[in-house]
């Protein structure tokens, strides 16, 4: 095993770096950049680093090692808290690569290290990747949780209660001669519905764990010049939108980021909805029906007159007349905003709160996180059904039991405990070269 080193901390000029060493060297690497052995586990030092080939003095800084297996890789790891600035670092890392048996650290690989040495499941390391992400407050609630172990530690359960019932079923099986009980399969039946109602409800869920990692997608939608660009605008708090008095001006999906309530939400301006001038212009309006069709929420924004046309509304929409300013009557059940002087966007930004909070925030119980995990889950549950289905017909058990098995691999590849190599490349890629 070769032992790698990386700066941990983020690129560029700054007060301190970290740079972090992992692996059977670690020892013999802190000797030659310190001429010192690396001390107690767990202890800063005030260490000076210099270069093992010159002894010419590189950086004055903090040396931490961490014995293993009681580190973040379950490694000998040492980290190096030196002075930020970009000579500096590019010395130290110098130095480290002169030395034998160390290399560069590929994106991801000291968690994968973690992993392989079963510090950290899969949803733990996944969990860490959200947290690094994490934009609000909301995600980092979620990212935590996950990282903690919380969602590892539910599918554990679970797998744990159904190696126990598969245990029993096959003990049925392999020793029908023994003074084993008879009917120990069927018996199985309560408790396997009771797992699958649990993985159930788990999977019913609207996907808000996933939209909270991913954000909440906010389509602002209505006919050209209601002032969805000027919402925009206020709303993002910048000038990210151009704002014109002509029609049309809007030809494609303009994005911008928000934090509503801890929730990350991507707030989408569209094309005005009309009878299209020409081709760029149909193009702009197909896509912004596209997009409000497939919005979290949409914000249906008209123009005062007649109580606003709000043929394109659907359930579940927020309503909302602009140009206040101008005058005009605001239908009941509608907000009434102005985006040129803000009149009403307190309102409209406690709406926003109050719906993407709500149906979003981070609950009390882990929730499914990635689209892989779901589709363990499926799996697991197909497979409940199967072997439910075959007990209660009290067909062949070894099929049953055969189910049964196939349900564990399924809530074990989630966590990593069985045929994951495919998908470790997948999950490590992402990740920053230090961690």
């Amino acid at each position: 095993m070769e032992t790698i080193y990386a700066l941990s901390t983020a690129a560029g000029r700054a007060g301190i770096a970290v740079l972090r060493l992992s692996g059977p060297r670690v020892r013999e690497a802190v000797f030659a950049l310190t001429g010192e052995g690396p001390g107690p586990a767990r202890e800063v030092r005030l260490s000076r680093f210099r270069d093992p080939q010159t002894q010419a003095p590189l950086d004055r800084g903090l040396l931490l090692f961490f014995e293993g297996p009681a580190s973040f890789t379950g490694e000998d790891v040492a980290e190096f808290h030196i002075h930020g600035g970009r000579a500096v670092v590019a010395a130290m890392l110098r130095a480290l690569s002169a030395l034998p048996g160390l290399r560069a650290a590929a994106p991801g690989e000291f968690t994968r290290r973690a992993f392989e040495n079963g510090k950290l499941d899969l949803t733990e390391v996944e969990g860490l990747a959200d947290l690094i992400d994490a934009e609000t407050e909301a995600q980092r609630v979620q990212a935590l949780r996950q990282m903690e172990g919380a969602l590892g530690q539910l599918y554990e359960g679970w797998r744990a209660r159904l190696i126990r019932a598969l245990a029993y079923a096959e003990a049925e099986i392999d020793f029908p001669d023994e003074d084993v009980p008879g009917g120990l399969t069927r018996k199985l039946l309560p408790e396997i519905e009771a797992l699958a109602a649990e993985i159930a409800a788990h999977l019913d869920d609207g996907r808000k764990g996933e939209r909270l990692r991913d954000g909440v997608e906010v389509a602002i939608i209505g006919p050209p010049n209601a002032g969805k660009s000027s919402l925009l605008n206020r709303l993002a708090g910048r000038e990210a939108a151009i704002v014109s008095e002509e029609a049309g001006t809007t030809r494609d999906v303009l994005e911008v980021r928000l934090d509503l309530g801890g929730v990350p939400v991507t707030l989408a301006d569209t094309a005005g909805l009309r009878e299209a001038a020409g081709a760029v212009e149909r193009e702009g309006v197909r896509r912004a029906l596209a997009r409000a069709e497939a919005a979290d929420l949409r914000l249906v924004i008209a123009a005062p007159g007649a109580g606003g046309d709000f043929s394109l509304a659907r359930e579940g929409d927020i309503r909302i007349v602009n140009k206040l300013d101008l005058g005009g009557d605001v239908p009941p059940g509608v907000l009434g905003v102005s985006a040129l002087t803000g009149q009403g966007l307190d309102r409209l930004e406690a709406a926003l709160r109050e719906r993407v909070g709500a149906a979003y925030e981070a609950r009390e119980h882990p929730m499914i996180t990635r689209a892989r995990h779901r589709e363990g889950l499926g799996d697991c549950a197909a497979s409940f059904a199967r072997a439910g289905e075959a007990l209660k017909a009290e067909r062949d058990a070894e099929l049953a039991a055969e189910d049964l098995r196939l349900a564990a691999r399924a809530l074990g590849r989630i966590t990593g405990r069985v045929d994951v190599e495919d998908l470790l490349d997948v999950i490590f890629r992402d990740f920053c070269i230090g961690k």
